[in-house]
């Protein structure tokens, strides 16, 4: 049962801002307000529902006390009651804290592990699979580097992913990816095994992080073309490094003033990855944010190809359904995957309570 205090906490507060944004608000306290209404709004109207349900189940218990309205009450509240624990888990739910990234873009980067050729090529798939995930849900995936093979492969890829959400629904595939397949240049049909790492960072903005130009080191060089077919005229690549922390991000399109500006966007955001990984440690004990312990060299998912079949080994879920995994259908097991955080979460909460 949900304290009637605490709806009434979040009720008030509701219409107080809703006051507030009639008043006439305008500049940063108008922003501010209407960000902090449109994040309780759904809080609210479970609530409400709930507050709702509670009233429905008061008035049923009531009716029983006349002889000629008990048996109607009486089904009437078999019903509501059924209902109840659904509507309270609803709001729970909706209370759970919010990450504050969630709706933010994200850097998606991907390199090659263990395997060697086959490593480099089961990233360049992983990478289509999430570009085809992320044209399902129309984000945009826009490469900022690249280390090709000649196979085809990938050595390593980093991708600016812009949309609604996207980290919120990106941010489990952080970790190690394993493929169990026949490469093929594998003449005997063995199976061979080899890995991806995985990492997903919430983009960071301007206010985040704040880097002093006395702190990077930025290097011009002549970008290469796509597996080094060519060699541009103009140095036109950038290297910037962060001295502090010993980063190094790169960008080698045509543009340098492009590459200055993505190679220092990627710069920003692995620095506020760090800021968040920081205050994560602090708070050991819920160090469980990413359903499992979020550290990036743990082994999450296996994609077996001879079998057809992919295994989430964070919460157990085995789907035979690889090839449409492989088109980038993640729906299933991205919701799966905050499903089980938000459970994970919610008995946190109560454990708490």
């Amino acid at each position: 049962m949900i304290p009637s205090d605490k709806i009434d906490d979040i009720l008030g507060r509701f219409d107080y801002l809703e006051a507030k944004m009639s008043s006439g608000l305008s500049g940063a306290d108008m922003v501010a307000t209407a960000q902090e209404y449109a994040e309780l709004r759904p809080v609210v109207e479970q609530a409400r529902s709930y507050r709702a349900l509670l009233d429905d189940i008061a008035a049923a218990q009531e009716m029983r006390d006349d002889p000629e309205m008990r048996a109607l009450a009486e089904e009437e509240l078999g019903t509501l009651q059924a209902a109840l624990p659904e509507v309270e888990a609803r709001v729970q739910r909706a209370l759970l804290p919010k990450d504050a990234a969630d709706a933010r873009p994200a850097i998606l980067e991907i390199r090659a592990g263990t395997g060697g050729d086959e490593a480099a090529l089961f990233a360049a798939d992983l990478f289509r699979m999430y570009q085809r995930y992320c044209e399902d849900n129309g984000w945009k995936v826009d490469v900022v580097e690249q280390a090709p093979t000649e196979l085809g492969g990938y050595k390593e890829i980093v991708a600016n992913i812009t949309g609604t959400n996207v980290f919120a629904r990106l941010k489990f595939e952080s970790g190690v990816h394993r493929v169990q397949r026949v490469p093929s240049t594998e003449s005997g049909g063995r199976i061979h095994t080899s890995a991806a790492t995985v990492a997903v960072l919430p983009e960071a903005q301007d206010v985040d992080v704040e880097i002093r130009a006395e702190d990077i080191r930025i290097d011009t060089m002549r970008a290469s073309g796509s597996g080094g077919q060519h060699v541009n005229t103009t140095d036109s690549a950038v290297r910037i490094t962060h001295i502090p922390s010993g980063i190094v991000v790169t960008s080698s399109e045509k543009s340098q003033h492009t590459n200055r500006a993505k190679a220092m966007q990627v710069l920003r955001t692995r620095l506020y990855d760090q800021q968040r990984a920081a205050v994560d440690a602090e708070r050991a004990a819920d160090r469980r944010g990413q359903v499992g312990s979020g550290d990036r060299s743990e082994r999450i998912r296996t994609y077996n190809f001879p079998q057809g079949r992919l295994t989430d080994h964070r919460i157990n879920l085995t789907l035979y359904k690889l090839d449409q995994v492989m088109q980038g259908d993640l729906t299933e097991i991205i919701d799966a995957l905050t499903a089980a955080d938000e459970a994970e979460r919610l008995a946190a909460m109560s454990e708490r309570a």
